[in-house]
């Protein structure tokens, strides 16, 4: 009786969770099943300079981004941004404050000075500030081993203090976002999530 209760109480718990994704319970035959449960990912377009975070095939979030200026390519030293399939490896960052700058993801403890226009000075190095996603590629050849592999070459999902050239491309093979738009993106994603990027 007591291995009845906790098997109910455990679909039960299930299926709040897979409803908070967006999913739902379907009983078939007297046997509880989760259907319907939609995967998050992100997708970034190197052609139209943008980030979309989804649900399945739904859009619910899109951001403007900056990739490499060198453009789209994989290998080692091209400062170059990798295409294919990606995941999460690594969130680094939480609870530090906007604009914080990283050197090898660790905390400075020092916040860079944004160019948001025009007129702001451009600042004097690549900084990394506020978050950082860190991608592993997926594609052996591709985007992971030996002369591609993202991972090694450190592309990642970061702020920047060169906001004003966000939406063109301008990184060194990083996708750079607005430090305010990364530090959302990184409360909505987790490791592990899928990141496909494309032309």
């Amino acid at each position: 009786m007591r291995s009845r209760v906790w098997t109910r109480a455990l679909m039960i718990f299930a299926g709040l969770l897979v409803a908070a994704e967006g999913g739902a319970v379907v009983k078939n035959g007297g046997k509880t099943a989760i259907k319907g449960a939609e995967r998050r990912s992100i997708k970034v377009s190197v052609s139209k300079q943008r980030l979309y975070l989804c649900r399945g095939d739904k859009t619910v979030k899109s951001y403007p981004v900056s990739t490499a200026a060198n453009g789209a390519g994989s290998r080692a030293g091209s400062k170059q941004t990798p295409l294919g399939a990606h995941v999460i490896s690594d969130k680094i960052g939480d609870g530090a404050p906007a604009n914080t700058i990283f050197v090898a993801r660790e905390s400075t403890g020092r916040i860079a000075a944004i160019r948001a226009a025009a007129t702001d000075p451009m600042p004097k190095d690549d900084l990394v500030t506020s978050r950082i996603l860190w991608l592993e590629g997926m594609e052996e050849g591709v985007n992971k081993g030996p002369g591609v592999d993202s991972f090694k070459r450190c592309i990642y999902i970061h702020g920047t203090a060169d906001e004003y050239a966000i939406g063109r491309p301008a990184s060194h093979g990083c996708i750079r976002m607005k430090n305010r738009d990364v530090i959302e993106l990184f409360e909505l994603v987790a490791k592990g999530d899928r990141v496909e990027i494309v032309e």
